[in-house]
């Protein structure tokens, strides 16, 4: 947290006549240029910035209209708070020069406070620079004093960041005690002599896989090589995989889309690796003779969620055949296992007819049987055929629907869109609205903060003491002349008059006010002080533009003076009338 204005004061200069020139002087009319101040503290380093910026603009010939936007982030949420409010003690003075002071900063009670031009260029907010995402397309980047706390290997991680979040030739501003380390592919010193401090971005590309972003700095917690124990196998156990591997049917599960999920036993005779990238989705790896029927099988077994049996097929083998039954269940239970097809192969034995693979005497001497077999055969093929049709004509039909859906929702979306387009337009129009009642009601501030000056100056002027209570008595509003006659103090707004004391012989005072206030006749009356000093109060009803009673005003006028010549002419007065007396 160690921080203060422009430190190391020659680092800064150097920055005021190099750096900052070179980038306004490159910069497009009305453009604004941007700046990122990492752990900026309490904010004097992003307040420093904006000021040398003021600065080097005020001093370029002819003037551009650039701006500058400063980001200032800290991981210490009181200290942006502080930076924020922007107010610092009066020991500033030895950091900041008379002049600056004079033209960036209005002086205060308890010091100094950051002028609002100053103040609108800095935007404060929390950020932890090793964990949160970094800003961009930055002109300049002052990370100072920062780095020196981090170790080398988050050191290695920032710079390339840095170089990311830096435009094209924008300026990283490190501290004296710092410097760019072996990154100098990526950055390079502005000044020639001495032990730098400016550093301009390279154009050179650096490689995406360099860059490590914040969620990327924090390394996992250390794993601890601890040896598991293996659990003791069980007789029970053993035996049963054994009775699972040796005499249990090949069986596979797979997903509603075939792919594999678990293989049980051996099913080498059924399935083979399909040729090409691996692919573990059993219509791909079912052999000759097993693939179509299977997949008729398999999606009429989830179509009626019932189980489908394949009897007396013929697979191909490596060099020969064999005949196997195949059973599809989808299962149910346990919920685990819920919407997953279990396919169990057994092996069977070869009809009789074609045993050995060769065709039987039978057979031969037979071939109405034989044309019998093929007219079944093609009779199921082309109730295939009729089912694949009507799947495709029902799978059109969803297309259709679909495809009306869509357009139907594309319609909408149009729809919604135009409204938005509408909205946007209408609340560009409420913006412009709102500005120019914004702009009016800031006039408006103005000109009541001028009105109450020349009201607080023409009250001081009449050296009256003017006291302004509410129709419940209670203080509204009091000037400094009233300090006076009562003890009334700022705290006292809003008391009500009775309870505060008072130098005042006037006892009458709370009946006055209210009688006041009922007939809204005026009363004055002659009060005296414990001082002796006299005052004439004048207690008149307190009407608004409206005409409308809002309490009274009390007015206190100094008439001591009045009070010791009225004593003068009476004691005067007395003296010649006992003169007169005794002459008589």
């Amino acid at each position: 947290g160690v921080t203060n204005f422009f430190r190391d004061p020659a680092a800064w200069e150097h920055l005021k006549k190099e750096a900052l020139p070179a980038l306004i002087s490159g910069c497009a009319p009305n453009q604004n240029l941007r700046a990122w101040v990492p752990a900026c503290s309490t904010g004097e380093e992003a307040y420093s910035l904006a000021i040398l910026f003021k600065e080097a603009l005020e001093a370029l010939k002819p003037a551009r209209n650039v701006t500058l936007q400063i980001f200032a982030t800290d991981l210490d949420s009181q200290a942006v708070e502080k930076a924020r409010d922007g107010s610092y003690p009066a020991n500033i003075a030895a950091d900041v020069s008379p002049e600056r002071l004079s033209r960036f900063f209005i002086q205060t009670e308890r010091g100094y406070r950051v002028a609002k031009p100053i103040r609108e260029m800095v935007i404060f907010a929390p950020q932890n620079i090793i964990m949160d995402p970094p800003f961009t397309k930055l002109d300049i980047l002052s990370c100072r004093n920062l780095l020196i706390y981090l170790t080398s290997d988050l050191q290695k991680k920032l710079f390339p960041l840095f170089h990311y979040s830096l435009k094209p030739g924008g300026v990283l501003f490190l501290g004296s005690a710092e410097s760019i380390g072996t990154f100098n592919n990526l950055f390079n010193p502005l000044t020639d002599g001495g032990k730098p401090c400016l550093y301009r971005r390279t154009d050179s590309p650096l490689a995406a896989e360099l860059v490590d972003f914040p969620s990327a700095f924090i390394s996992p917690p250390p794993t601890h090589n601890t040896k598991i124990a293996k659990p003791v196998a069980n007789l029970k156990t053993l035996a049963d995989q054994l009775l699972l591997q040796t005499y249990s049917p090949a069986a596979v599960v797979t997903n509603e889309k075939g792919d594999i999920i678990y293989i049980s036993g051996r099913t080498g005779k059924y399935l083979e690796p399909a040729a090409g990238n691996a692919n573990w989705n059993i219509f791909a790896m079912a052999r000759e003779g097993l693939r179509y029927e299977l997949l008729s099988a398999f999606q009429n077994a989830l179509l009626k969620k019932t189980v489908v049996v394949l009897k007396n097929l013929t697979i191909g083998t490596n060099g020969g055949t064999q005949t196997a039954e195949v059973f599809i269940q989808p299962l149910k239970d346990p919920e685990a296992l819920l919407g997953m097809v279990m396919i169990v192969f057994m092996d069977v034995a070869a009809p009789a007819e074609t045993a050995a693979g060769k065709p039987s005497s039978q057979t031969r001497a037979n071939p109405a049987r034989k044309i019998a077999e093929l007219e079944q055969q093609v009779e199921k093929v082309s109730q295939e055929a009729r089912t694949i049709r009507e799947e495709m004509q029902s799978s059109q039909e969803e297309l259709k629907s679909a495809n009306e859906e869509l357009q139907s929702t594309n319609e909408e979306l149009q729809s919604t869109n135009e409204e938005l387009t509408t909205s946007k337009e209408e609340m560009q129009s409420l913006n412009e609205e709102l500005q120019t009642v914004n702009h009016e009601l800031q006039s408006k501030v103005d000109e009541l903060s001028h009105i109450n000056n020349d009201m607080k100056n023409l009250l001081d002027s009449t050296n009256i003491a003017t006291l302004f209570l509410d129709n419940d008595l209670r203080v509204r509003r009091f000037t400094t002349q009233t300090a006076r006659v009562t003890k009334l103090i700022a705290g006292d707004v809003g008391r009500p008059i009775t309870d505060i004391a008072s130098e005042l012989f006037y006892p009458e005072m709370e009946q006055e006010v209210r009688e006041v206030l009922r007939t809204l006749a005026s009363t004055e009356r002659q009060v005296a002080l414990d001082n002796g000093s006299w005052y004439m109060a004048r207690i008149q009803s307190y009407r608004t533009y409206e005409n409308m009673i809002d309490g009274v005003v009390i007015t206190f006028t100094d008439i001591t003076a009045l009070k010791e010549l009225e004593m003068e002419l009476r004691a005067k007065e007395e003296r010649l009338r006992e003169l007169i007396e005794k002459k008589e």
